[in-house]
């Protein structure tokens, strides 16, 4: 079973939208179909751009569609309890022990409290999932009344994951208003997501670079 495959399985969208539902309740921003979309895609980006196998891709995306269906139980642990969820799902689906390990690994392994990035795919996972900062996210459509979440998210104007041609280092690129949010308000929030992300990049051998309006921050 292939990644578009799983994208038409009514069980996993079921669960995606209703652990979506959730977060909506709780006051979180969007983790629903762009969420996991873009994180699908950034995975196999950097999978693919590694000279990964087409299979591992394939492998590094499913496992980042299903990433954050855990919520769907509580966004405590919603790692744990996601890897869990996916285990089953696999399974049921016919795939094979080693694949089923492999993304129940990574998805077991993506969130900053924590996640390690103990392989490839679950290193890939956490630098996608961890890039997706972006306006749209915000469901909050009163300004005046944005936590911090709200307005580090609000501000990222564009947001940027590129390995270079050498295949040495990973670039995250954020473009922010900072009208909206002070770039100190995304380091109070975001520190620990990107510490975890510069272990993830060295798994991948690769070093982590942070850019914020064009000035490295790390």
């Amino acid at each position: 079973m292939n990644f578009e495959e799983i994208k038409k399985n009514e069980t996993i969208n079921t669960y995606i939208a209703k652990a979506d539902a959730s977060l909506t309740a709780l006051g979180f921003t969007e983790h629903s179909f762009a969420h996991v979309g873009i994180v699908a895609e950034r995975t196999g980006y950097i999978l693919e751009t590694l000279g990964f196998s087409e299979r591992t891709v394939e492998i590094g995306k499913i496992a980042a569609y299903l990433h954050d269906i855990g919520n769907l139980v509580n966004r405590e642990d919603h790692s744990q309890s996601g890897a869990v969820m996916a285990f089953r799902i696999l399974d049921n689906l016919g795939f094979s022990a080693e694949e089923t390990a492999e993304i129940v690994t990574a998805i077991g392994n993506h969130d900053e409290g924590n996640g390690v990035p103990v392989s490839p795919v679950a290193a890939a996972l956490i630098l996608a999932d961890k890039s997706d900062v972006r306006r749209n996210r915000v469901r909050n459509t009163d300004i005046p009344s944005f936590d911090i979440h709200d307005r580090v998210n609000y501000s990222a104007e564009k947001s940027e994951l590129k390995i270079n041609n050498e295949r040495t280092l990973i670039k995250l690129k954020l473009t922010v208003d900072t009208h909206i949010s002070r770039i100190s308000e995304y380091f109070e929030i975001f520190m620990k997501r990107m510490l975890l992300c510069k272990k993830a990049a060295e798994t991948l051998g690769l070093e982590f670079k942070l850019f914020i309006n064009e000035q490295q921050l790390m």
